[in-house]
């Protein structure tokens, strides 16, 4: 939920509503469910010690997720060990911005990659990996959080809000960032055997995966 966009504009269609009601409708029927509050919506951090739930689903600052294989991850957005978040709001502000103007910039230059057959390129990536302050910035925020879960005695972390997905183990700790749903379009899940991998919408054979919905859902209403 992007508050900062939000309160400016109100853009709320249809397909918005649809991927709400699926997960209202999982808390519904038993699933455990967490809202981890970021930068993007921490208006609702005013009204944390009134332990906040939206429907059936929790709404925290960060929530501790023990694996199948009994291992204790520390879940949360991050914002909190972003030093430029925390002390300097208004560079944040303009970061997310030029964040936004990178991504529409984007859009036309992978328009025009397509239509000479190129695959997609990832400007604020590309951005990210070889512009030393970035790479200095994402080093010292990962190095934060997993300083901080050593200490506090967890196996790993599970982290976003700097939008770059990666697994990797710093420091015997795990840190794991799920990226982002905007330009990375990418999640974490933990597998069967309590390990987690990174999956990316477009790696997902979309057709089976319509087709396996529909038939769960006939079951579901039968």
């Amino acid at each position: 939920m992007d508050g900062w966009k939000l309160s400016k504009r109100v853009y709320w269609p249809q397909s918005h509503s649809n991927v709400i009601r699926r997960i209202l409708t999982a808390a519904k029927r038993g699933t455990r469910v967490y809202w981890i509050v970021g930068n993007h919506d921490e208006v609702l951090r005013k009204w944390m010690s009134f332990k906040l739930k939206f429907g059936r689903i929790r709404i925290k600052n960060e929530q501790v997720h023990e694996s199948s294989n009994g291992k204790l991850y520390l879940i949360t957005h991050g914002d909190l060990f972003d030093g430029v978040t925390r002390l300097a709001p208004w560079l944040a502000w303009i970061g997310d911005y030029g964040y936004e103007f990178v991504l529409k910039i984007n859009t036309y230059f992978n328009r025009i990659r397509r239509l000479l057959r190129l695959p997609y390129w990832s400007m604020s990536k590309f951005l990210k990996h070889n512009v030393k302050k970035a790479v200095d910035f994402v080093f010292e925020f990962e190095k934060n959080l997993t300083r901080y879960c050593k200490k506090r005695g967890y196996d790993g972390v599970i982290c976003g809000h700097i939008h770059t997905p990666e697994i990797k183990n710093i420091d015997g700790i795990e840190y794991m960032n799920d990226g982002d749903w905007v330009e990375s379009c990418s999640a974490l899940v933990e597998l069967d055997d309590g390990t987690f991998k990174l999956i990316y919408w477009k790696e997902i054979d979309h057709d089976s995966r319509v087709d396996e919905l529909d038939e769960q859902n006939d079951v579901e209403i039968n």
